[in-house]
């Protein structure tokens, strides 16, 4: 069986037994329009936040290349303000670092002119299908055929942009199953999308494949991309470096074992959240609720990983 057939049949079987979950709704990226800001990383390298999520913008001597690209409804905004700060409106190409509408709102704008979209081939297929994310309570409709990305990779792979070497690598089921990491290598810029969170819990969608210990994994990843001086691009919120990477790794982990024995005893999400199992953490990442029971969901996905529950 080839791996456009597995996903299909894990899409189908997925989304076909997600109905009847009653979890916490949020809206990915930021909740609310905020205004656009700049961010220079180097002479290069422009960070832009405000759209939904943060999008990098790299110049490239044949155009630009975007890392993400915010929520839908801010991309003509965007696009302005990368034109504008950049002097540059030709975009050659954008990266997706997962499926989720905070990184893929301008796919259309951006595929109508032809350029190049590179991303996991499972990120692919989840924007071609319809998606319902019962922690959402919410359905993503595909998107047309323009705004799919059209450079898929499964591993791993390298471009030249400018004078820099970029990296990108799948990061396995972490945030998601698509979930990738784009590295400059030069100016030592490593993004870490959704499986890098600021003052909130990191989310495992597991409606797309994400699971706690794939975030966790993930995270391992990272770490070993980075050095103390690597400056990491979270999906939302300002640069963060190396140790605070490995602050949330230690917490994940932490909360791995721990919610792992909870369930072996029999606990829901709900004994998870009245025995206050993440109060060490919770002064750093807030409200806990919804990552519990999305995480708690994502490590039932996976008990014959973990052994000793069924």
């Amino acid at each position: 069986m080839g791996p456009a057939t597995t996903r299909r049949d894990f899409l189908e079987i997925l989304l076909g037994g997600a109905a009847g979950l009653s979890l916490p709704s949020r809206v990915f990226g930021q909740s609310a329009p905020s205004r656009i800001t700049t961010t220079s990383l180097d002479d290069s390298l422009t960070l832009f936040s405000g759209a939904g999520g943060n999008v990098l913008a790299a110049a490239g001597s044949d155009g630009l290349w975007l890392v993400n690209g915010g929520l839908q409804e801010r991309s003509a905004d965007l696009l302005d303000a990368i034109a504008k700060h950049t002097g540059r409106a030709r975009v050659e190409g954008l990266f997706d670092t997962d499926w989720h509408p905070d990184r893929t709102g301008s796919n259309e704008a951006l595929g109508r002119a032809g350029a190049k979209i590179v991303a996991h081939e499972y990120a692919r297929q989840y924007l071609a299908a319809e998606i319902y994310v019962d922690w959402q309570n919410r359905t993503y409709q595909p998107l047309p055929a323009q705004a799919l990305p059209n450079r898929t990779f499964y591993g791993s792979g390298t471009i030249e942009v400018g004078s820099d070497r970029i990296d990108y690598g799948h990061l396995g089921q972490a945030h998601t199953d698509a979930a990738i990491y784009v590295h400059f290598r030069q100016a030592n810029v490593l993004v870490a999308g959704g499986a890098l969170s600021v003052g909130s819990y990191p989310i495992p969608d597991y409606t797309t494949g994400g699971w706690l210990g794939g975030l966790l994994a993930a995270n391992k990843t990272l770490l070993g991309l980075s050095t103390d001086d690597t400056r990491i691009v979270p999906g939302t919120g300002p640069v963060q470096t190396r140790a605070d990477l490995q602050a949330q790794h230690d917490m994940l982990a932490a909360v791995m074992e721990r919610f792992t024995k909870a369930i072996k005893q029999g606990m829901g999400p709900d004994d998870i959240i009245s025995a206050a199992l993440t109060k060490d953490f919770d002064g750093a990442w807030g409200n806990p609720d919804l990552f519990v029971t999305t995480a708690y969901r994502s490590l039932w996905l996976h008990v014959r990983e973990l052994g000793g529950i069924v």
